[in-house]
């Protein structure tokens, strides 16, 4: 008997030590969490609700490698209450109904609350949510919810409305550098039991290429040290470093997706070619949908540069049919011509401003009648109607323009479109302009 436990104590030890670096290193106690100082430090909101064992429900959200997970293993560790951990991925009404009936018998039984640790929040439908939100409402589950997704866009407002909100920071590169530094001294739970040194400049390229993402940097590193050790070398090499984050992926949850698309917009409309090529860049790569792409950049064309720059529609245009036409990976120089013609032109938002204080003038004015001159004449009995009289047709001036009021009474007054002195839109706002002071000038003398 005591041979089994000594071998089953041999083989769980084995299995831990195969276990990734990551999951090994996982902090068993608050003050071995690298980062969120901002949460978990002492007397830090987050931590004293750990340590008093007082959590309401809560929403962790952050990027992946943050310490979401962390921190609800660390709350199993502290809480008096009885842990139920489920992931969304995986689970669904039926299982959050089975957690919730061993919660009501437990709490009747002894008295015993139930935290529910629901990993990827994100990823429960509407209905799903909507099943959980009764069992956190009357207090019967005590929700810690995980996402990398921005809470406002992926769960219902009910929901949110219950719980706390933590956002986790991604960590500097001084704290990864921190936490790979541990990892490799670390014989029990790290690398430590084959020390190998590391390069200062490798070192710094994980931290800085890990995006603050703890589990990627403690993998790139693990597989950086097995290349070392493998090649009989004494040290991790820029090298090594390089080769273990060579298979890096782009991350682009839809939180980012928002972020980067707003980040596209305003590097074109501040005019700066070089980070709106980047960012493009970084949405294809990511995967993201090159028509989505391509409509931003002809709304952008109307919307931020208008008639400083009338060309610009049709270069956005043409790149928008190009997409449709050839298709990634060639595309994307459509694309990326599109961009950097968008960020060089002049920029006007006269356009944009136009239709808006128009269509305000539209909701809050009475809208008017259509003044008779500029009703339709092409049908029967129209003229009988009186439409269309004294309507006077532009093509029979010399001028091709004659002064007339196009407006209802009720706005004839207002200015929707102000041009920008931008690019080519003055020049072509001039002789408006002149003949609108002609024509209101022609008003004044008839009042």
């Amino acid at each position: 008997m005591a041979d089994a436990s000594l071998f089953t104590a041999a083989l769980e030890d084995r299995l831990a030590r195969r276990a990734p670096l990551a999951a090994r290193l996982r902090p068993r106690k608050l003050d071995e969490v690298v980062g969120q100082r901002h949460l978990l430090g002492r007397g830090k909101p987050l931590r004293v609700l750990i340590e008093s064992d007082r959590l309401s429900s809560l929403i962790l959200w952050g990027p992946p490698g943050t310490g979401k997970t962390t921190i609800a293993r660390l709350v199993a560790g502290a809480t008096s209450k009885s842990f139920e951990p489920l992931s969304a991925v995986t689970a669904g009404v039926k299982d959050v109904r089975e957690v919730a009936e061993r919660a009501r018998v437990r709490l009747a039984e002894r008295g015993q609350g139930t935290i529910l640790f629901l990993d990827e929040v994100h990823r429960f439908s509407r209905t799903q949510q909507d099943a959980l939100l009764p069992h956190v409402e009357e207090g019967l589950l005590v929700l810690v919810g995980a996402t990398t997704e921005n809470p406002f866009f992926s769960l219902t407002g009910p929901l949110l409305s219950r719980s706390t909100l933590f956002r986790l920071e991604p960590l500097t590169a001084a704290e990864v550098v921190e936490l790979l530094g541990r990892a490799l001294a670390d014989a029990e739970r790290g690398l430590g039991e084959d020390p190998v040194g590391i390069d200062s400049d490798a070192l710094d390229h994980l931290a800085d290429r890990s995006e603050g993402d703890a589990r990627h940097a403690l993998t790139c590193l693990e597989m950086a040290h097995a290349l070392a050790v493998e090649s009989e070398r004494d040290t991790i090499t820029l090298a090594d470093a390089e080769a273990a984050l060579a298979m890096r992926a782009v991350r682009y949850g839809a939180d980012e997706h928002y972020d980067v698309v707003s980040a596209f917009i305003k590097s074109i409309r501040g005019s700066d070619p070089d980070a709106g090529i980047y960012w493009l860049a970084r949405m294809i790569e990511a995967g993201e949908d090159p028509r989505f792409i391509a409509r931003r950049l002809v709304i952008l064309a109307s919307e931020d540069i208008g008639l400083a720059d009338p060309m610009s529609l049709l270069v956005a245009e043409a790149a928008a049919r190009a997409v449709e036409y050839v298709g990634l990976p060639e595309a994307r120089y459509n694309l990326a011509q599109a961009v950097i013609h968008l960020s060089l032109a002049p920029k006007s938002n006269s356009a944009a401003r136009a239709i808006s204080a128009a269509t305000a003038a539209v909701r809050d004015r009475p809208v008017g009648a259509v003044p008779v001159h500029l009703r339709d004449s092409s049908y029967a009995g129209a003229r009988v109607l009186g439409h269309g009289h004294g309507y006077a047709y532009p093509h029979d001036a010399p001028e091709g323009w004659v002064p007339q009021q196009h407006l209802p009474p009720e706005v004839a007054s207002e200015r929707f479109y102000e041009p920008t002195p931008h690019g080519s839109e003055p020049a072509r706002a001039a002789s408006w302009r002149a003949r609108r002071g002609g024509a209101e000038r022609s008003d004044d003398e008839r009042r």
